[in-house]
């Protein structure tokens, strides 16, 4: 426990060390542009929040396995400054003359630090959505098991009653129903082309499978109505 403690406290130690020499530096890099009294205290101030909002909407969007890429680019814009503050005031960078573009990017700050937290803070929320009830699954009626039934001996069936003369129709009135008979359907002559073409169809058929075509079949393929079938069977 103490140990643990002790890591704590040195990661805190360390933490108020960090944004105390990040602070004064942003401060002292923004009075050197020109911006004087409190507004250099106050883009330490705006550099510092949005980058910890960035890295904690980042964070809350990586727990909640979306892409985290627009918080991801605000982080790095607010590392960028902090740590362009933190190498400009190291001694590589004049601050009594400070040049004209530092002057501008220091200036557009505060509405570009405006922008980026307004996405962040009006950007789709993780919100936890609630686990689907899941319905527990009807397990299936275990299989019945089969009950052997004895057939009935053959003393036991019921002796068959003879048909009564009532129940059978009378004879008289029972007549079968003459078949109808159709006429048969005269061949119709086809012309010269199409019998050449029917066997040719018939020949290539017997060539292919060994049997004789079947007229319907061959008038099936030739397009013809089913009333030409006998003409076709004539020429087959």
């Amino acid at each position: 426990m103490r140990a643990h403690l002790a890591r704590v406290d040195a990661v805190i130690v360390q933490a108020v060390i960090a944004g105390a020499l990040s602070f004064s530096h942003l401060h002292d890099l923004a009075e050197a542009a020109g911006q004087g009294g409190w507004k250099a205290w106050a883009y330490p101030v705006s550099v510092d929040l949005l980058l910890v909002a960035a890295w904690r909407r980042m964070r809350e969007q990586q727990r909640a396995g979306r892409p985290a890429g627009g918080p991801r680019l605000w982080f790095l814009v607010a590392l960028a400054a902090s740590l362009g503050a933190n190498v400009a005031t190291a001694g590589l960078l004049d601050l009594d003359h400070v040049p004209a573009w530092l002057r501008v990017v220091v200036a557009g700050w505060p509405a570009v630090a405006f922008f980026g937290g307004t996405l962040l803070a009006h950007g789709p929320r993780t919100s936890e959505e609630p686990a689907a009830s899941v319905t527990p699954e009807t397990e299936p009626a275990p299989p019945s098991t089969p009950v052997a039934v004895d057939p009935p001996r053959r003393d036991e069936l019921p002796a068959p009653t003879p048909a009564s003369a009532a129940d059978e129709p009378p004879t008289d009135l029972v007549t079968a129903a003459p078949a109808p008979t159709s006429a048969p359907v005269p061949a119709i002559a086809l012309p010269p082309a199409l019998v050449d073409r029917v066997q040719a169809l018939a020949a290539e058929h017997r060539a292919a499978t060994g049997q004789p075509a079947d007229a319907d079949a061959v008038r099936a393929r030739l397009g013809l109505p089913p009333a030409m079938t006998p003409s076709v069977a004539a020429h087959l």
